[in-house]
């Protein structure tokens, strides 16, 4: 197998975000494996507190502190070989971010620990929401821009990929740093949001949406997407739509529409069960047409919804349903399949 080129080259942080129950942490972690190979270094953040990174990963959970998880997915060339890159992963909470403010533009980390032990943090976030949101993308859009040292202009980071909130707050989280710029005339505060809107409304940033061939997340995924244009116009640019969990049709386009019909033929199921060596005990050949025609109507749903998602003109990619469950090596098997598929 040969690499191909991602289809987000010039893209340095990935905003992954989707409905509940869609699997965004998953491809996330997916996305920051594919990423991370010729010996490229991706940073994983999540900021909701879950946890979830730390979890996928089977690693204690993680301080407010990068740290390496993992060993990106290996390139291959025609040899199969080549050298892959390190994943790493932060858990961001506003208080560790407005630790960083603090000491960023004042040099008060030691101060703003002792505010944190008061209870200032929690009042400040309480008194101006929009400010933990600015504090937690600030520090992910800082990580993107982050170089090696002022004698090195080279990226600490080839890539950020950001487990964002859920697609009915993406618009809100991600436009909020033009929010409270509006409010801040002046000062610090007004300097930190507007540097984290440039890097959000640049091309450097893409928001991907995470989700399953179900009624639900495929429009929410939609009403998303316009959203997201509504209050940002073309300033923050949407990514592409992540088909997650998607199940793959096991009879051929003849007998779905058979099975869907009700029309399989019976008998016939039961002479196949008897030369496959298992006899029709207790009417197996019904159940199994049965079973066959609730396959056949999820395959059905299933191509409406990618009919649904094609109209949002996004690239699309899609990842297979793993029934064994999400652990670091289906997690690797989902990493191949976005890079072969040139999401990363």
């Amino acid at each position: 197998m040969t690499t191909r080129d991602t289809d987000w080259d010039g893209v340095r942080l990935h905003v992954v975000t989707g409905k509940g129950g869609t699997g965004k942490t998953t491809v996330a972690a997916a996305m920051a494996l594919a990423l991370a190979s010729a010996g490229r270094k991706v940073l994983l953040i999540e900021v909701e507190g879950r946890q979830g990174i730390a979890r996928l990963f089977d690693c204690p959970p993680l301080p407010y502190q990068e740290r390496k998880v993992a060993i990106g997915l290996a390139p291959q060339n025609a040899q199969g070989t080549g050298q892959s890159g390190d994943v790493y992963a932060l858990a961001v909470d506003p208080e560790g971010a407005l630790l960083d403010y603090l000491e960023m533009f004042y040099n008060l980390r030691r101060t703003g620990k002792a505010l944190t032990r008061l209870g200032v943090v929690d009042f400040a976030t309480t008194i101006a929401p929009g400010l933990s949101d600015v504090l937690v993308t600030g520090k992910a859009t800082e990580a993107a821009r982050r170089r090696v040292d002022r004698h090195d202009d080279s990226h600490v980071y080839h890539a950020v990929v950001m487990d964002a909130p859920p697609t009915g707050r993406i618009g809100r989280f991600l436009n909020v740093s033009t929010e409270v710029s509006g409010l801040a005339k002046m000062g610090p505060i007004k300097t930190h949001a507007d540097t984290v809107g440039r890097v959000i409304r640049s091309p450097q940033t893409a928001v991907h949406f995470v989700t399953t061939l179900e009624e639900m997340p495929v429009q929410e995924t939609l009403d998303g997407i316009a959203e997201l244009r509504e209050l940002t116009g073309d300033a923050i640019r949407p990514g592409g739509v992540f088909i997650n969990m998607a199940r793959p049709a096991m009879l051929d386009r003849a007998d779905l529409a058979a099975a869907a019909s009700g029309t399989l033929d019976v008998t016939e199921l039961a002479l196949g069960l008897k030369a496959a060596g298992i006899g029709d005990n207790h009417g197996l050949a019904a159940d199994l047409a049965t079973e066959l025609r609730e396959h056949a109507l999820q395959v059905a749903l299933q191509d409406r919804e990618r009919d649904e998602l094609q109209a949002s003109g996004r690239p699309r990619y899609e990842l297979p349903m793993i029934p064994e469950g999400i652990d670091l090596a289906s997690l690797y098997q989902l990493a191949a399949t976005l890079r072969e598929q040139g999401a990363a």
